[in-house]
């Protein structure tokens, strides 16, 4: 996923907003649904993945509804299908990424050799 740094922009219905969860490493990319925005400037987003049926309260932190903009790492701007489904595997399944550094590695001293 390529971003785009925050700073101060307006969000509106329909960004691909990158985010991340307090406690989790990992950013998530996902759909604002809904922007509420205050007079005096607070604004809080509500979240949903495309394949997803519901909204992403039960991924927030224990107690959160909203994400604020102390949450958001950027919007994306492009993106590569299922890249996320590879880092989801790898986190889930430990063997799974050391035997595909692995065989990077082996590729790289094969390589090296020719």
């Amino acid at each position: 996923v390529s971003t785009q740094s925050t700073g101060y922009q307006r969000r509106v219905r329909g960004d691909v907003a990158v985010f991340r969860i307090k406690g989790r490493n990992i950013p998530i990319v996902h759909r604002v649904i809904k922007v509420h925005e205050k007079d005096d400037g607070y604004v809080k987003f509500l979240t949903k993945g495309d394949n997803n049926n519901i909204d992403d309260r039960g991924l927030y932190d224990e107690g959160q509804l909203w994400l604020e903009e102390q949450d958001l790492i950027g919007r994306a701007k492009g993106y590569l299908p299922y890249v996320g489904m590879m880092t989801i595997l790898m986190n889930d399944k430990p063997n799974l990424k050391y035997a595909l550094l692995g065989l990077l590695a082996l590729f790289v001293l094969i390589k090296r050799e020719q």
